[in-house]
């Protein structure tokens, strides 16, 4: 599985319609918008779809705002 990052996400955008719009190149498993900060996460279930995904995505339009999409990096350990 592979975690796709998604930034300058609209207010308006949903966990359906981020579900639909990447649904168009594999299996989404899990979609997580993070609430009042403009960015989330689509996880899908192999590499190959989330790079495809990743460069079919970038720099389109969803709910008026022009996506960042890039593969997610690890989460750091805070000290």
């Amino acid at each position: 599985m592979k975690s796709i990052y998604i930034g300058n996400l609209s207010p308006r955008t949903t966990d359906d319609t981020l579900r639909t719009a990447f649904a168009m190149f594999g299996t989404v498993s899990k979609v997580n918008i993070i609430s009042g900060r403009g960015f989330g996460f689509v996880e899908m279930t192999s590499d190959s779809e989330a790079q495809t995904a990743i460069t079919g995505m970038a720099g389109k339009s969803i709910d008026g705002n022009t996506l960042t999409v890039n593969e997610a990096r690890p989460k750091r350990e805070r000290l």
